[in-house]
């Protein structure tokens, strides 16, 4: 009886082997195979994976279930290319900055055009930036002193540069007032800044009566007395101060000192 029973003991003991074996014959397959196909697409990849999932599934759950497949490496950058790229990037640049550039030096000259034509020289002004077109209006053509309403003579210069303000495509306007350091105490104005940015506004409304300008590009700014172009120390200087000055800004980012 005692050796029927060890007998028993020894089968039982030795059941474990089989699905061991197993197991290792399926892993080996396995590492076998991945170094058979190191370079392997996405879609081998997937149907070897499906088969592995089904043999070593445990409880539902395949021991590839957390590999979504072979990472694929992104290709390489050519420097000739990114170099190529820049270049070309910065050439379209300079094209643009260019053909901005030549528009706002065609108003110039149209503006200094209608500037010659009609005597004008001494009353506006034209200067070329890196900011952009700057049209500068003195006072005297357009308003009475400690008034911000346009005069008749100074609405219909108003109304001839707003026609020369027109591009294709538009630009940013910036309208501005200035004083000179003279006080002003009324009971309409209370200080040089409400009547420079009254000037402004009112100077900006006879533009924007052209249809073809619009409206949402256009701003208006108020400075008093504390931007002169010269010293306050004469009546011709304060003259020169009292002023409305336009800027056209450029779409694209000028250069005119290289121009030159």
């Amino acid at each position: 009886m005692r050796r029927k029973k060890e007998k028993v003991n020894r089968r039982i003991s030795e059941s474990w082997l089989l699905p061991y074996a197993d197991m290792l014959t399926l892993l080996v397959a396995l590492f076998i195979v991945l170094f058979a196909i190191s370079d392997i697409n996405s879609q081998k990849y997937e149907q070897i994976a499906n088969f592995f999932r089904s043999e070593l599934a445990i409880g539902g759950v395949g021991i590839l279930d957390d590999n979504d497949g072979p990472e694929e490496t992104p290709p390489s950058s050519d420097p000739d290319e990114e170099e190529e790229e820049k270049q070309e990037s910065e050439e379209a640049e300079e094209d643009e900055s260019s053909v901005e550039l030549k528009q706002l030096q065609q108003m110039e000259s149209d503006i200094n055009g209608y500037i010659d034509e009609n005597n004008l020289a001494e009353k506006l002004g034209t200067e070329l930036t890196d900011e952009g077109l700057l049209i500068t209006m003195q006072n005297e053509i357009f308003f009475d002193s400690g008034s911000a309403e346009v005069k008749a003579d100074g609405e219909e210069v108003a109304k001839e540069v707003a026609k020369l303000l027109y591009t294709d495509p538009p630009h940013q306007v910036v309208v501005a007032g200035h004083a000179d350091d003279r006080p002003i105490s009324s009971a309409e104005y209370a200080s040089n800044w409400e009547l420079s940015v009254a000037r402004a506004v009112n100077f900006m409304k006879i533009l924007l009566e052209n249809e073809d300008l619009d409206p949402t590009l256009f701003s208006a700014k108020g400075y008093g007395e504390y931007k002169p172009i010269v010293p306050n120390t004469s009546e011709e200087n304060r003259a020169k101060n009292r002023r409305v000055e336009v800027l056209i800004t450029p779409n694209y980012e000028i250069n005119v000192s290289e121009e030159d």
